[in-house]
């Protein structure tokens, strides 16, 4: 989370992501190691159409990582000023898309079940329209991110 304190509040918010570019080549190297020297293993017994489902194996597991590495470039951020919310929300998948809202309409929403200490999603409510934010981020998180918007809603430290 980044934040300014020039004419409007503003937070940035990224997913975190624990595996960097240079881990994960050294893990997909080490996977497709001992993918090749099982498969090398089941050619020499005479199995040898194990040998493709090894190289298909390490196959799924780079697209997968890859999916994650573009899911990591996503953000969303939020700008309050002293008359409107504005709410980006920018993905590698899909159009930027923004949101304006009148500041003084805007609610916070985040849903709780106390009883069960389940902490669900994280809302903007404008009128009637509930606009999802912050779903990357964890549990504990989304609550501390909701009660700092919900105090920046109020007054926006300008």
């Amino acid at each position: 989370m980044e934040q300014s304190n020039s004419k409007s509040w503003r937070a940035t918010l990224t997913p975190h992501r624990s595996l960097n570019r240079q881990g994960f080549n050294l893990l997909i190297s080490a996977i497709s190691l001992v993918s090749f020297g099982v498969g090398l293993f089941f050619y020499h017994i005479g199995a040898w159409p194990v040998v493709g489902f090894m190289g298909l194996d390490v196959a799924l597991i780079w697209l997968a990582f890859n999916r994650n590495f573009a899911d990591a470039r996503r953000a969303e951020c939020i700008e309050i000023t002293n008359h409107e919310v504005v709410l980006q929300q920018l993905s590698e998948r899909r159009a930027p898309q923004e949101y304006r809202f009148v500041r003084r309409w805007v609610r916070v929403e985040l849903e709780e079940d106390k009883e069960r200490e389940l902490v669900g999603p994280l809302y903007l409510r404008f009128q009637d329209r509930r606009t999802e934010i912050a779903s990357f981020l964890g549990a504990e998180e989304r609550q501390a991110f909701a009660k700092e918007l919900q105090a920046a809603l109020v007054n926006p430290r300008f």
